[in-house]
This record gives C-alpha cells, structure tokens and sequence, in this order.
C-alpha cells in the first residue's frame, strides 16, 4: 500500500525591494524633495535675474533718451534752484522739441567753464559704484562735467545789457522784465554786453544773475562764451528732491512775448 507524503506550497511573502530602488528620505541629498527645492530655486533666480536686467536696461534707455537727473551743486540759479536739488531733464529737447528762449537747459562744458570744479573722492570702489548707478540712470548725474542756466539768447538773437542797477537786458532790440525768474534783489546784469548769437549756439545766463559765471564771464575765451546746440543734454522740468521743493518749471513764455524775430 502506498503512503501519500503530504506536500506543502510555500505561503507567498512580500517582495524583496532592491536597495537601490528605496525612495532617499525626503531632504538628503537625490531625495524628490530636494530636487524640487533646487528646479524651485533656480527658477526664482532666474526670474529675478530676468526683471534686475530688463529693470537696468529699461533705466538706461530712459536715461538715454527720455529723461535724466541731474544733481545741483551751486547757487548760480538761486531762487529757481538750489544747492542740493535733484531735476529732471528731457533729452527731447533738442532732438525731438526745438530750444525757447527762457528754458532752463543742462550742457556740456563748453570751453573749461568748470576749470575750478573739484569732483568728490569717493575712492576706487565708490567711483567705480557711483559710476555704473549713474550709467545706468539710477543716480543724478554729477554736475562736475555739467552746467545749468536758463536760456536768453537763440542762434541769430542780439541780446545786450548796459549793466549796472536800473539796466534790463535786451533781446533783439526789445528789453525784457525778468521778474519771473531771476532771484530777488539781482539786477539783469552788473556788466555790459552786446553780442550777435552765432548759428548754432546759445546765449546763456543763470538766474541768481550776480553770483553767476554764465556767457558774460567767458566773452574773452575762444568761444565767445556761446554754448553750442550740440552741446546742450536737455531742459530741466522738474525739481523732484527734496519733498519740500518739488514743483514743475515751465517756460516763461510771456518775458519774451514782445521780442520779435532776428
């Protein structure tokens, strides 16, 4: 007789997991989470790159063409501006706008008029900083390559004063009152003139009339003390710093209302 020999089947048993497919837990190095905390990272870096460049270079195409600050360093156009004054300038004008007599305009040195200017020593890194920030229109230009004066005389004008207490200025013939803007208690002019303005240049003078070194001081150099067109950067709008001093400078068209045309 044969005996049966009973069989056992081995009971099915979980899965033996290969160590290298075990998820890493979650912050060591390869786990999911921190290769998602990374992709997030470099992302927002990204993106913050992105908006800090496009920023710069939108600062630096306004300053190029639309507007740029300019920083006040003297009382030349006292009560207009003072020491300190943040403006604004267009660079519309004169490329896009033409020049009016009575604009307050921003131009190159044209003839050493700042032999005396002494810029600030700020050392390398701070020049180095100053520099790239102005570039780029974040900070008001320094006016150490720079003047500001009010326009009185345009290409073809003949303008002259007799000087002294009591003497206006005179633009083509008709003499002009410039209470609106020159600093009380200055007279139009302490010197005499009496000049042709060159194609292509400008006459110019500051509002604070006695304690400014504008076209009349520089009559003897080789420029006549004329600022050329090409010369000028823009005209100042607006003072925008201090708070306290905030306002707009429009052009006082009625002081030149009466002079005719050269």
């Amino acid at each position: 007789m044969t005996q049966s020999v009973p069989v056992t089947h081995p009971q099915p048993g979980p899965e033996p997991t290969p160590t290298d497919a075990r998820p890493a837990p979650a912050g060591r190095p390869g786990s999911r989470e921190t290769r998602r905390r990374r992709g997030v990272g470099a992302s927002l870096l990204r993106e913050t790159a992105v908006i800090v460049v496009s920023a710069l270079a939108l600062s630096w195409l306004i300053k190029t063409l639309l507007v740029q600050a300019f920083l006040i360093p003297s009382g030349s156009m006292h009560d207009t501006l003072v020491e300190g004054d943040r403006v604004m300038v267009s660079r519309l004008v004169p490329r896009v706008f033409d020049l009016h007599r009575g604009d307050i305009v921003v131009f190159k040195d044209p003839d050493h008029w700042l032999r005396g200017y002494v810029t600030p020593d700020r050392g390398p890194l701070g020049d180095a900083m100053v520099t790239a920030l102005t570039a780029v229109g974040l900070m008001p230009q320094d006016s150490g390559e720079h003047l500001i004066k009010r326009v009185i005389g345009l290409p073809g004008d003949h303008v002259s004063s007799e000087g002294g207490p009591g003497a206006k200025v005179l633009v083509n013939g008709v003499p002009i009152t410039e209470t609106a803007y020159i600093e009380p208690g200055s007279m139009p002019s302490e010197v005499p003139f009496d000049v042709v303005v060159p194609d292509g240049k400008l006459w110019v003078m500051g509002d604070n009339r006695q304690d400014s070194a504008d076209s009349r001081a520089h009559q003897g150099t080789p420029g006549g003390g004329f600022v050329p067109v090409d010369d000028v950067v823009g005209t100042a709008f607006a003072t925008v710093w201090p708070l306290t001093r905030m306002t707009w400078h429009s052009n006082p068209g009625d002081v030149f209302a009466q002079v005719p045309a050269p």
